[in-house]
């Protein structure tokens, strides 16, 4: 069913899942499957980009961001910290990637 959120929640958290997407064609190899799970709880809603690729190598995400490259650091994290959200991005070497998008919700 629908999940009703202000406005600018919505264009957020659609940015910071069209940018976590964006990753998986990217980085995920050649036919990558992704999946978005949105929850809706009490004053939070939970959106959860995981795909099946290769995983991120331990500390690239770091790297990117102090070479410039603010893919995840801004069009994700930026976002929903714009929002006073949280993301939490697991990921192992051969196991995939999941972002998980945590957002207040009033």
């Amino acid at each position: 069913g629908a999940v009703p959120v202000p406005e600018n929640t919505a264009e957020a958290v659609t940015g910071a899942v069209a940018a976590a997407l964006d990753n998986v064609r990217r980085h995920a190899g050649d036919e990558p499957h992704a999946w978005v799970l949105v929850e809706s709880e009490a004053g939070t809603v939970t959106v959860t980009v995981r795909d099946d690729g290769p995983g991120i190598p331990a500390g690239r995400l770091d790297t990117a961001a102090s070479e410039g490259r603010l893919g995840v650091s801004q069009s994700i994290r930026g976002r929903i910290s714009e929002l006073g959200g949280e993301v939490v991005i697991v990921s192992a070497p051969g196991q995939g990637t999941e972002v998980e998008l945590r957002v207040p919700v009033t």
